[in-house]
């Protein structure tokens, strides 16, 4: 019986203390714009660029926003990253035993809106999570660097440049480090899958966005 007393006691404590480390000030809007990074592994594309975000927080655990972001960057296309029928127009062009690599300087933009949900038991730290699913827009404008490879991007793709827009669907969460009242630092991970210039690209690919910058809050307290 003692046992059961300390240990419920020890229960109560510990709730106690969460809920005075609670969260007392819970902004309508918030707002963040920070420096953002782009990782496509199948195709080696890295790209750097900033992210921006504002919200509304319908309820202390439940807010709707939107979320735009810009990358740019450079990777280098082989034959083994196009689609089959494109691999074998290639080798019928190409002589055997020469190698074929294309740079290119790639421009990406997204654009998300949806529900974010908060975790606000710690005073110091905001956890979320969210559905990421939006577009995504890409630019590809191909640099080829000898007269063979010059020749098969004319034919392949003409002018140099290929845009696609296609939907995008994943999941992303991170965290809020509350400096102060009304500003924060925020860290944020999207892993998304889309599927760009299907019918050129051999595969759909997976990206993982990660984000870092300033957060700010500001508006009425929604808990009160």
């Amino acid at each position: 019986m003692g046992l059961r007393r300390v240990a419920g006691g020890l229960v109560l404590l510990f709730a106690v203390s969460l809920a005075l480390a609670q969260q007392e000030y819970v902004s309508r809007y918030d707002a963040f714009a920070g420096f953002s990074y782009l990782n496509s592994p199948k195709l080696n594309l890295v790209e750097r660029g900033v992210n921006v975000e504002a919200g509304v927080n319908a309820t202390r655990w439940l807010a709707l926003g939107v979320d735009y972001s810009y990358f740019s960057g450079h990777s280098t296309l082989f034959p083994q990253d196009l689609t089959t029928a494109l691999q074998q127009q290639l080798a019928a062009i190409v002589p055997p035993g020469v190698a074929i690599a294309v740079p290119f300087d790639s421009i990406t933009y997204t654009f998300t809106a949806g529900p974010q949900f908060n975790y606000r038991g710690f005073k110091w730290i905001t956890l979320f999570a969210r559905p990421a699913i939006g577009g995504m827009h890409q630019l590809a404008t191909l640099n080829p660097t000898t007269p063979l490879t010059t020749l098969l991007v004319a034919q392949l793709v003409p002018g140099n440049k290929k845009s696609d827009l296609e939907p995008f669907f994943g999941v992303g969460g991170g965290f809020d480090l509350n400096a102060s009242k009304h500003v924060g630092v925020r860290v944020a991970f999207d892993y998304v899958h889309v599927n760009l210039f299907d019918g050129f690209l051999k595969e759909s690919r997976n990206s993982l966005r990660m984000s870092v910058g300033p957060s700010f809050r500001f508006g009425r307290n929604v808990v009160k």
